[in-house]
């Protein structure tokens, strides 16, 4: 329609949103469908975390807040970090919004003008170039593929910086790879961005507690301080404490942008729900026992999935350092016919057919910028998960 902006030409809707729904329709209409798509723990909140919501509710802490928290909330993410990050900030220096994605969102549209550049590594979480374009600025694309476990390399990182380089989004345990940074490949990535002091670093560490075998999670201000000033950290409840639907992320950086972004907040959504802040204050604050139950299940469904994906005609399954995705590739499966008579040319084309047929939902690598492959979540059942590779392999074995 001619009254729409122009600015929704530049974005299109979120392809993983896109295909739960679709996933959810085809099971409402009576499809055995396994969902594989959604990025969201299947645990459900501590009840730590839901008895400090209801204590809210009962004590009236139901009014409006400060636009971008409340200083409790606020001063727990200042301790979270120095207790977990090595990293020190004030109240005046933390920003809580509705989840992580209106932290970054905010932090885009306070920064970017026309023109600006906004590095991003592939593959990518979906939404990152979308708001990117919705704040005027330019994506820049440097993809890190699995001969390199999905990592970007230090001379790539080099070759995607120009004069226009605003912000480099960088996000370790990855969606949709599960790649994470050792220390010594984040060093090697910081020495890169120290020489080069007019980009800022965009950290997106929301799967920081999902970290398996020997990986240690490490973020770029704690591995070089020299980034202190130009690096916006950030996290959020989501992941960690099973609380995707609370909305609740935070960032700490410099007080100037961190002012910047509250002043977009204030005149757009206000402040983040008032019962969620109170809930991540004691998700923050009390008891971690959920992180360190619900980390070895997401370690042996890896395992699990990896192991079953590899075993599929034509799929390579790189094994991930962390969160609760795989990205494998699908190369060996391109150019073949399945038995609907669909030649499999591209890997959205796979993932319909998997759907459509076999009753599998995942997430095709196109829209995460890197193909050909696909993104399973394993956040689900040993036994849906079983069930759906099993699926996943017949599926391979009938390409032709």
């Amino acid at each position: 329609m001619s009254f729409l902006s122009k600015t929704l030409d530049r974005v299109k809707p979120s392809p993983t949103i896109s295909i739960s729904t679709k996933a959810a329709e085809l099971k409402a209409a009576g499809k055995d469908v396994i969902a594989l798509s959604a990025g969201e723990p299947d645990f459900d909140t501590p009840d730590n975390i839901k008895d400090a919501a209801k204590a809210a509710i009962d004590a009236g802490k139901t009014k409006y807040t400060a636009p971008d928290g409340i200083p409790e909330l606020k001063q727990a993410v200042c301790d979270k970090l120095k207790r977990d990050n090595g990293l020190d900030y004030t109240p005046k220096q933390v920003s809580v919004g509705t989840g992580g994605k209106q932290i970054l969102y905010n932090a885009l549209m306070a920064t970017l003008n026309p023109g600006d550049e906004v590095v991003i590594p592939a593959p990518y979480w979906v939404s990152y170039p979308d708001m990117v374009l919705l704040a005027g600025g330019t994506p820049v694309i440097a993809p890190a593929t699995m001969d390199n476990a999905f990592k970007l390399t230090p001379k790539q990182l080099e070759a995607a910086i120009t004069p226009k380089t605003k912000w480099l989004i960088f996000n370790s345990p990855s969606n949709p790879s599960g790649a994470g940074y050792s220390r010594t490949e984040m060093k090697a990535l910081t020495d890169v961005l120290v020489r080069h002091p007019h980009v800022w670093v965009m950290t997106d560490d929301m799967y920081e507690h999902l970290a398996y075998d020997d990986f240690k999670f490490c973020t770029p201000a704690e591995v070089e301080p020299k980034l202190y000033n130009r690096t916006l950290t950030v996290n959020g409840v989501s992941k960690a404490y099973a609380m995707t639907g609370w909305r609740i992320g935070y960032a700490a950086g410099p007080e100037p942008l961190i002012a910047a972004m509250c002043k977009i907040q204030s005149q757009s959504t206000s402040n983040p729900c008032s019962i969620s802040q109170w809930a991540a204050l004691e998700a923050l604050n009390g008891p971690q026992d959920y992180i360190e139950m619900s980390r070895p299940v997401f370690e042996t469904r890896r395992d699990l999935v990896v192991k079953m994906l590899n075993d599929a005609k034509g799929i390579t399954c790189h094994t991930p350092e962390g969160a609760f995705y795989v990205y494998p590739s699908i190369a060996e499966c391109i150019g073949k016919t399945a038995p609907s008579g669909k030649i499999i040319e591209t890997d959205e084309d796979f993932a319909t057919e998997l759907l459509e047929h076999h009753g599998v939902a995942v997430v095709f690598g196109a829209a995460f910028g890197l193909s050909p492959n696909f993104r399973v979540s394993y956040a689900t059942s040993n036994e849906a998960l079983t069930d759906a590779c099993t699926r996943i392999q017949k599926f391979c074995a009938s390409l032709t």
